[in-house]
């Protein structure tokens, strides 16, 4: 549909840098184009230099961190299952020791960013999440990371399996935000509650605001009672008003899927989906930052 747009949209055509109608390519050179930019990382790298140039002398009060659901046509690639050694069922015998295997969040404590990417898995999968009425939703395709600044910029942004939790990406967000811009406050929900995601925050320099997972059904209606008596009392603290500025991360993740191509996802492959999405993203930071302008 673009390309046939190209040929009679006499605005569009120029702007691209072609005078008459038979100059625009072919789709097949179209398709090896996008192919280079996939294989190249080229608008990552366009948007990760536009964040650098823009917020250079900029301070960013808070980093709202989420993750959205991706749809794409392929089918979902089933990874093999480790073999684990077979051990007899109940508690360890005395003196015996099992090894317990180390968990993602741990391990990224020691790692360099680069393997920290490479750790992630990226194929096509199945994920799983519950909407906003407690429903579950599964989808086949992959799972959009990303960091917003305030006045819903993107600032960084992971592409992984849908079937990763959302707080497994959170360290490497962090890690690739860090050098683009300077920021005070990091949001997240309830999935991001962990101790290793909140010191990686203070490591940083940032002040991490999460909101509490409730992890054993007593807790959870404590939270809730507690909640209850606050609004009662017209109490409220500071962090909430701060975890309220949260929604500029969904408010991002509707806009790409409904404005930016999000949910006309056509290519296949990690490199291509990712690709196609940065576009986007690109778009959308640029307009966001003319909205900076006075």
């Amino acid at each position: 549909m673009l390309i046939e747009r190209v040929g009679w949209d006499k605005t569009l055509r120029r702007l691209c840098g072609w005078s008459r109608p038979g100059d625009v390519p072919s789709p097949s050179t179209f398709s090896r184009a996008f192919a280079e930019f996939a294989s190249s990382e080229l608008p990552a790298r366009v948007h990760e230099t536009l964040i650098e140039r823009a917020f250079e002398h900029r301070l960013v009060g808070h980093i709202s961190r989420d993750a959205t659901a991706i749809e794409a046509r392929e089918t979902p690639h089933k990874p093999p299952v480790p073999e684990t050694p077979k051990r007899k069922p109940g508690r360890p015998r005395k003196g015996e020791e099992r090894p317990r295997e180390t968990r993602r969040l741990e391990r990224q404590e020691a790692m360099s960013l680069k393997e920290m990417l490479a750790d992630l898995p990226r194929h096509c999968a199945v994920g799983t999440k519950r909407n906003a009425k407690g429903h579950k939703t599964s989808w086949i395709g992959y799972k959009l990371h990303l960091d917003v600044a305030d006045g819903d910029i993107p600032i960084s942004c992971l592409l992984t399996s849908a079937s990763l939790h959302d707080s497994q990406a959170a360290i490497p967000l962090a890690s690739m935000t860090a050098p683009r811009v300077t920021n005070l406050y990091d949001l997240m929900d309830s999935a991001y509650d962990a101790p290793e995601i909140k010191a990686m925050s203070r490591a940083l320099g940032h002040v991490p605001i999460i909101d509490v997972n409730p992890r054993t059904p007593g807790r959870q209606q404590d939270i809730a009672t507690e909640a209850k008596a606050r609004r009662r009392a017209g109490y409220r603290r500071v962090e909430d008003v701060r975890y309220n500025e949260r929604s500029a991360a969904e408010r991002v993740n509707d806009r790409i899927k409904d404005d930016f191509g999000g949910e006309t996802v056509r290519v296949r492959g990690h490199e291509k989906v990712m690709c196609h999405l940065m576009f986007g993203i690109l778009a959308l930071t640029v307009e966001q930052l003319f909205r900076l302008l006075p």
